[in-house]
């Protein structure tokens, strides 16, 4: 009984929004119970845009990692969407269009995020060498992919039905609790991949003190020493921890309903979406890696020798050239 009164009163209130605006209503009335913040949520808008068209730019120079790129394009188109919505909602708080705009998008656009994390791993196996993992290089795409998509797919089904839900002026808490369980999936899916990645650092640096140089794999000796690839791993480090953060304190926030107290605080949100996120996606810019892995493609070996023509005999060796990527290697930089 008391569930259904306090669905009666949601729906009633839901009815009373439409009717509402900042002159005629408090703002505790609204969807947030608190006008989103313009300067905040444009300069997130202004950054998510930067990131997105430097993505863009960086996978067309680089033509290496499409996959990487497609996912963290996807992620931030959805980054923007969310942040419009939300300055649509500065302009009428009480406006369901926008809510629903900016809390669909931004609960799915880290499914995106994550996956263009996961397609990476199997390359940073490759350069250190798959010896010093308990499990394939290419195992790893194929393992967190799914349980990725698994996530992202819960997700946008249960936005859409709680959009549904809500535009109906229904209960939306079964679309709500959808969304829920697919954003425990993703922080699962990160934990795991969080916890492989150490245990691969760990099994490296045991292999190090044991066999020296000997532990790794003396073809990418040059791009291991890079600053380029050391910064992509420290930017791969910063990003996964981001959207750890950002992934759990939205399974809290959702769990407490959309008339819950987390959801009502800007200032969390501001730090632990917004900061988050977007600390992730501007650190993968500042070392994407089509960029950071280029010294990876570029190893010199012998070639099959070839007699000329010219020249003196026993002078025709063609001068040795450089080696295409391996079969598996190609495959990990289209990730």
């Amino acid at each position: 009984m008391d569930a259904l009164n306090l669905f009666s009163r949601q729906n009633d209130r839901s009815r009373l929004r439409d009717l509402c605006t900042l002159e005629t209503c408090p703002i505790e009335d609204s969807y947030f119970d608190y006008r989103p913040s313009l300067p905040a949520n444009a300069l997130f808008l202004a950054l998510f845009s930067f990131s997105l068209c430097s993505f863009l730019v960086q996978g067309l120079l680089s033509r290496r990692f499409l996959g990487f790129t497609i996912a963290m394009v996807s992620g931030c188109v959805l980054e923007v969407l969310g942040y419009v919505g939300r300055i649509m909602s500065y302009n009428n708080p009480f406006n369901e269009n926008g809510f629903l705009m900016q809390i669909i998008c931004l609960t799915i656009a880290p499914a995106f995020l994550a996956a263009g994390l996961y397609l990476t791993l199997s390359r940073i196996v490759t350069t250190f060498g798959p010896e010093n993992s308990r499990i394939a290089a290419l195992s790893y795409p194929r393992i967190f992919i799914p349980c990725d998509f698994v996530s992202l797919l819960l997700q946008a089904a249960g936005g859409g039905l709680a959009s549904t839900a809500s535009h109906q002026n229904k209960d939306p808490s079964v679309g709500n609790n959808i969304m829920i369980a697919g954003l425990a999936i993703q922080v699962v899916t990160l934990l795991l991949f969080i916890i492989l990645c150490a245990d691969f650092a760990v099994k490296t640096l045991r292999r190090m003190r044991q066999m020296g140089q000997a532990a790794l794999d003396p073809k990418h000796a040059k791009l291991r020493a890079s600053w380029s690839f050391q910064g992509f791993l420290c930017a791969l480090t910063i990003a996964t921890i981001g959207i750890f953060i950002r992934s759990v304190y939205r399974v809290a926030e959702l769990s407490d309903g959309w008339e819950g107290e987390l959801i009502k605080n800007q200032t969390l949100f501001i730090v632990l979406e917004g900061v988050m996120v977007i600390l992730a996606v501007l650190v993968l810019n500042a070392f994407h890696p089509g960029l950071c892995f280029r010294e990876g493609y570029d190893v010199p070996v012998a070639k099959k020798t070839k007699m000329s023509w010219r020249g003196k005999k026993g002078q025709g060796l063609v001068q040795e050239e450089k080696e295409s990527p391996s079969r598996d290697e190609a495959r990990n930089s289209n990730a």
